[in-house]
């Protein structure tokens, strides 16, 4: 794969296959962001609403069977594709692509420096093997206190029996506030 970096935050105009194109680095951004807080917003508020209703076992049922109608909703409804990832994947159908694992490893080594990880993002202009041009953004998602029940080092053995039914292949356990847990994933075809 071909690909082109531009400095994050600038406007920037690139050749690429011959082909001149302006990107708008900053609206992307701005663009991206927005459509995370959307995903945050809704499925932050299916988790609270479950979990507040029927404990950490309803909340780890609605990651199973709302958090990926969600996703792909907020998706649709944006023009951007939104996913998300982690190098601790609880569910292999979310697992990186190279650009992507490439990103976490960079987020893990940051983050191991004492970087902020609710500051952690970064983004990319590239073409992919057909040609086309593509920004793709990722944005880290720390492990926050309310993680812990399902994501933690001491989890109840009901919810974690749970867990091994629905995620047979889990390995998003063992974490501690503020580690990255993953982080959303987003392209947008330019």
């Amino acid at each position: 794969m071909r690909m082109l970096l531009l400095a994050v935050g600038c406007a920037a105009s690139l050749s690429a296959n011959a082909e001149n194109f302006s990107v708008n680095i900053p609206q992307l951004q701005d663009e991206g962001k927005q459509v995370v807080m959307k995903l945050v917003s809704t499925l932050g508020g299916e988790l609270k609403a479950a979990k507040e209703e029927g404990g950490a076992i309803a909340a780890i049922n609605v990651c199973n069977t709302k958090a990926q109608p969600l996703t792909e909703s907020v998706s649709e409804g944006s023009g951007w594709i939104v996913e998300r990832t982690s190098l601790k994947l609880r569910n292999p159908n979310n697992a990186p692509d190279d650009w992507e694992k490439a990103v976490l490893e960079k987020f893990e080594s940051q983050t191991q420096q004492g970087a902020n990880i609710k500051k952690l993002g970064y983004s990319q202009v590239l073409v992919d093997e057909q040609g086309r041009k593509v920004f793709r953004m990722m944005k880290a998602i720390p492990v926050a206190d309310q993680c812990l029940a399902c994501h933690g080092k001491q989890i109840k053995p009901e919810l974690e029996e749970r867990i091994q039914t629905l995620y047979p292949e889990d390995k998003a356990t063992g974490f501690s506030a503020g580690d990255l847990r993953g982080a959303f994933t987003l392209k947008k075809y330019l």
